[in-house]
């Protein structure tokens, strides 16, 4: 089983780590989702939401652009990050489960990288 967290603005990848407020925590077993649910933070904080990665176990993150500093950490604590996200929830967890989800994917209709269509190539 994998469990993946989604820095959330709305239903979309957050643009921008440190001001992400919401994330959605996923485990993902065989392909399917089997448990989901979202965190909203108590405040945008970078800290906050590596002490929430790191707490949950994750194996891997998703996020728009994040401070190398930040990157570097999540990495240490083995945790796979796909920075420079571009797209909708639902497009990226299913990207992550077809094993096609890459750092810089723009996962949107018409975008260069969107799922059904030519998904993995980074913007």
């Amino acid at each position: 089983m994998k469990k993946i967290l989604i820095a959330l603005h709305g239903d979309e990848v957050s643009p921008r780590f440190d001001l992400t407020r919401e994330a959605w925590i996923g485990s993902i077993h065989d392909g399917e989702i089997v448990r989901r649910r979202n965190v909203v933070l108590p405040q945008a904080s970078s800290e906050g939401l590596c002490h929430l990665a790191v707490t949950e176990d994750v194996d891997a993150l998703v996020c728009g652009g994040i401070e190398d500093e930040f990157y570097q950490y999540l990495h240490w604590k083995r945790i796979t990050v796909y920075d420079n996200v571009i797209g909708p929830l639902e497009h990226v967890v299913q990207a992550y489960i077809d094993g096609t989800l890459k750092a810089g994917a723009v996962l949107i209709e018409g975008g260069p990288s969107c799922h059904g269509g030519n998904t993995g190539v980074n913007a």
